[in-house]
């Protein structure tokens, strides 16, 4: 990327107020395609979030009166909030979206929330296991006859929760270059989570690929060619070989004749033909499978894990999670990957307050003024020089 190609979110600023994985992420996000992202944290508190690429950390305590007139003053240049409390919480702080949306018209007021804003749920404590299970993605995880099994916590927080407010923001932004108009954004992780099982939602519904109990259906666990399969050494290969072309291109690679075996889509078979590949992945190591596999359309693929040491040679990711999708004009700022196991810009820790001043003069506010919010605690700088 060029000097004067900048990455396409370089003039917006977010703040975005101390909280859990989901907000971090919608922050993170929003950093690494080149907003300026500030959080908002509680002063002199050791915090582990890790999700803090390209932010800033201003410390302020919200129980000073002058730390909310300060944060009022700041949120009056902002483009986005993101909101991480239960609902209620930032009322009571005085920074609710009536206040800000009439001092910043243009503010959009990002709020994430496990089940919304409203409702008989609104005040409820959960987690992702919780989102998943409430909107009715858990009941689709897990191996037939067994409980259903949770995918760690991405699905919720992570795609329901971060990815789908970093949605309604971009789309906030568009509407906002049309009106004028900021507005205020649910991200309901519930919500979201059970807009992304809309495809089984609808395939279920029609009786198509989710036709029988859970771990016995096409995309589940129930077909062979649709599996995990262990190795020799105790590595995984993936098979997503669906289609009647992969399946075929799968066979042939697995040294298998199509008129000796039972149709790709007799579900009777299934099980009997999972035992058959199970015995023949067993038979070679990962590395063999593969060498045996490369450059083939068979849709089979090793389980890597993120320190898997042929990881970048054989895999279209970095070892490290790099921002996605790629832009071919304004790309997002790509990880620099080194020797170890970390990254020169990926820092696993933004202490609290690290640039506070430095914040407070970018956004205007004089040394006097900033002289005075230090002495009287209601912001705190780590690196303070005054």
């Amino acid at each position: 990327m060029s000097d004067n190609q900048l990455p396409p979110l370089s003039d917006i600023v977010v703040f975005e107020m101390a909280g859990l994985a989901p907000a971090p992420f919608a922050g993170l996000v929003l950093s690494d395609f080149g907003a300026n992202v500030i959080r908002i944290d509680r002063p002199r508190i050791m915090n582990t979030d890790v999700l803090n690429r390209n932010k800033r950390s201003i410390a302020l305590d919200l129980k000073n009166p002058l730390a909310i007139h300060t944060l009022l003053y700041l949120l009056k240049q902002a483009d986005v909030l993101l909101d991480p409390f239960r609902p209620g919480v930032m009322e009571k702080l005085g920074l609710g979206p009536q206040v800000l949306l009439t001092l910043n018209p243009r503010l959009i007021y990002a709020r994430l929330s496990g089940y919304g804003q409203s409702g008989p749920m609104s005040q409820i404590a959960g987690h992702d296991i919780n989102y998943l299970a409430i909107s009715g993605a858990l009941s689709l995880l897990g191996r037939q006859g067994e409980k259903p099994f949770f995918p760690v916590n991405i699905l919720a927080d992570f795609a329901g929760g971060g990815l789908m407010c970093v949605m309604g923001i971009l789309m906030a932004l568009i509407e906002r270059s049309k009106s004028g108009k900021g507005q205020v954004i649910d991200a309901n992780l519930t919500l979201g989570t059970s807009y992304l099982t809309t495809f089984p939602y609808l395939m279920q519904k029609h009786g198509l690929m989710w036709e029988g109990e859970r771990g016995t259906n096409l995309l589940d666990g129930g077909a062979h060619f649709y599996e995990v399969y262990k190795t020799k050494d105790n590595q995984h290969m993936a098979v997503g070989a669906i289609e009647p072309q992969f399946y075929a291109c799968l066979l042939e690679k697995l040294n298998l004749k199509t008129d000796e075996l039972p149709n790709q889509m007799d579900r009777i078979s299934w099980p009997e033909m999972k035992i058959k590949f199970q015995h023949i992945f067993s038979t070679k190591t990962q590395q063999e499978w593969i060498s045996i596999f490369e450059g083939s359309d068979a849709c089979v693929t090793p389980v890597l894990s993120f320190n898997h040491k042929e990881k970048e040679k054989i895999a279209v990711t970095a070892t490290i999670p790099q921002p996605a999708p790629i832009l071919s004009r304004t790309p997002a700022k790509r990880l620099l990957t080194t020797t170890t196991t970390t990254t020169t810009n990926e820092f696993p820790f933004l202490e609290s307050g690290k640039h506070s001043i430095d914040i407070l003069t970018e956004f205007g506010i004089n040394s006097n003024q900033i002289t005075k919010l230090l002495a009287s605690n209601a912001v705190v700088d780590n690196n303070s020089k005054l």
